[in-house]
């Protein structure tokens, strides 16, 4: 009787099952949970593949997200009328988040099926570089929309579409580069030592997309400050012409676009804060068990992105009534854009 360790179809750990372990370092293949002794007339391919139920989880969501998001690039390629700046980026994010649901999902596909490293390193890189895109899209987003405001009389000219095609080379590019890395040879494969949580990804690079992530999050934080004194300030203004602050319907919808920008943010933050902290601080020796929890809420970002900027857009909610029915409910053709739209 031989013994011999199971594929590792995994991309967090060395072992399939390792979820429901605390950890630690077993010195035999026979203490190994999920290792089977092979009889010697089985051959590799006879094994039971074990099945990851995080890897299960995080393939579902990446279902989600793509389902989601292909409807809205769906009705945005299809409609000529969404071609303004803040359509393109909303198509770019819906894009990025689609890119990562199919990434998800081949990779799922590619660790259980072919179990190659070419292909483990190939849609790794796929689902970095489209949460990088996502990232990147939702920080243009935010700058698209202080722009709007802070330049409100020229923000439709030629040289904010010009900036916004600008934008979108940019992170598109630099979302290509991070997503390249471990395919040309940035990553722990030749030497484990070097694992972050997430493998095949070294700690370097992982500490590099969190470090970056902090920074784009503070950006963000900053121009949604601006965005809502700018707000706050065109709304007072307006309701001192009425005499009246606290009655006005200025004020109450401009307090409901100031709560939906921190529903924005605290979500962003929400989903995607615990995973970055946690990769800066823990190491591939940690319990896998902590980086699927941390990262199978940062997957649920895109599936709540489409809904906080896309279905709640009127313009996008017609169009969605036009393909689904081939109608506009009066009640979304009549209604007025507030600031709670921002």
């Amino acid at each position: 009787m031989s013994q011999e360790p199971p594929a590792n179809p995994s991309w967090l750990t060395p072992d399939p099952t390792a979820w429901a372990s605390g950890g630690g370092g077993p010195t035999d293949n026979a203490s190994i949970p999920g290792t089977f002794p092979l009889e010697e007339s089985l051959s590799p391919r006879q094994l039971p593949l074990l099945v990851n139920p995080w890897d299960v989880v995080l393939c579902t969501s990446g279902t989600l997200i793509a389902c989601e998001n292909a409807l809205v690039v769906l009705v945005i390629w299809q409609n000529p009328a969404l071609r303004a700046p803040m359509f393109l980026l909303i198509g770019s994010l819906a894009l990025a988040d689609l890119l990562a649901g199919l990434g998800l999902v081949l990779h799922f596909t590619c660790a259980y099926l072919l179990q190659s490293d070419s292909a483990q390193l190939l849609t790794v890189g796929l689902v970095v570089a489209s949460f990088s895109a996502s990232v990147f899209s939702l920080l243009a987003i935010t700058i698209d929309r202080y722009l709007s405001l802070y330049y409100a009389l020229t923000y439709n000219s030629e040289r904010t579409a010009a900036f916004t095609y600008t934008m979108l080379v940019l992170l598109w590019s630099l979302s290509l580069c991070l997503g390249l890395l471990p395919v040309t040879g940035v990553n722990c494969l030749a030497e484990e030592a070097t694992c972050s949580v997430v493998r095949p990804l070294t700690k370097n690079n992982i500490a590099v997309l969190s470090v970056s992530f902090l920074l784009l999050f503070g950006l963000m934080l900053q121009l949604y400050v601006q965005i809502c004194k700018i707000v706050m300030r065109h709304a007072h203004q307006i309701a001192l012409q009425h005499h009246f602050l606290a009655a006005t319907p200025h004020y109450v919808t401009t307090r409901k676009g100031v709560s939906t920008l921190a529903i924005i943010l605290g979500t962003f933050a929400a989903c995607w804060m615990p995973f970055t902290v946690y990769s800066l601080i823990a190491d591939y020796t940690y319990p896998p068990l902590y980086t699927y929890a941390t990262l199978v809420p940062a997957t649920y970002n895109s599936v709540i992105n489409p809904v906080i900027y896309a279905f709640r857009n009127q313009e996008i909610q017609k169009a969605l009534w036009l393909v689904c029915c081939g109608c506009v409910p009066a009640s979304v053709a009549q209604r007025a854009r507030t600031p709670s739209d921002v």
